[in-house]
């Protein structure tokens, strides 16, 4: 099976990512993970993408893409695969278009975890760590038994910078304003299946499962 796996920051793509790619046995391929080994392996495009990286630039499209094709072009797609991180925007998706044409593959399913924003709020604003020992807290689903006490070693709590309201709205924003024309390209293209990612983690895990298990009858 070919996924694509979509959600905004805080709609718990990472846990599901995990447990799709157990259960099915493909490989879970994020952009940054493709750039690493590229860069690793010292290939012609991974050393590009270094040059661009060192010099804090973002990648171009064109060694992105390359990579991306280099990547599924790998023995272990051969049954599948769950991309992550990639395509970001519609000319990216045209782009994988073309490069699974060419592999002779075509996606199954674009799998987009749905979590209302003001919820989605709560979950990134929540989180507490400790001065101390590193201990991470969650105020709704995991609080400490003492407010602003780590339970392990007694230390201070804080919030990270990039934790507080303001800076999470922003970029909540952003991905936002970046997935809608995604979302809407596959859509119509009628590769889009929208999970309910409000509900809890096994359920929603569930209503994957449910999904993906229709590909092999």
């Amino acid at each position: 099976m070919n996924l694509v796996l979509m959600g905004l920051p805080g709609a718990g793509k990472g846990t599901q990512a995990e447990r799709i790619v157990d259960k099915y046995d493909i490989p879970h391929i994020s952009t940054g993970d493709m750039f690493r080994a590229a860069m690793k392996e010292e290939t012609e495009l991974g050393l590009k993408a270094k040059s661009f990286i060192d010099k804090g630039e973002l990648v171009p499209d064109e060694v992105t893409i390359g990579i991306v094709r280099e990547r599924l072009g790998k023995n272990d797609c051969a049954k599948g695969f769950l991309l992550d991180g990639f395509p970001r925007t519609v000319a990216q998706a045209e782009a994988l278009e073309d490069i699974l044409k060419s592999l002779e593959k075509k996606l199954d399913y674009v799998v987009n975890i749905s979590v209302d924003k003001g919820i989605l709020m709560e979950r990134l604003t929540g989180r507490r760590i400790c001065k101390s020992c590193g201990a991470t807290y969650h105020l709704v689903f995991n609080p400490p038994a003492q407010e602003g006490i780590c339970d392990k070693c007694g230390g201070e709590l804080y919030q990270r910078a990039d934790d507080n309201e303001e800076t999470v709205a922003n970029r909540l924003e952003v991905n936002l304003n970046q997935s809608e024309p995604l979302l809407a390209f596959y859509d119509e293209k009628g590769y889009l299946r929208n999970i309910d990612g409000q509900k809890d983690i096994n359920v929603v895990f569930e209503d994957i499962d449910r999904l993906l298990g229709g590909l092999g009858e």
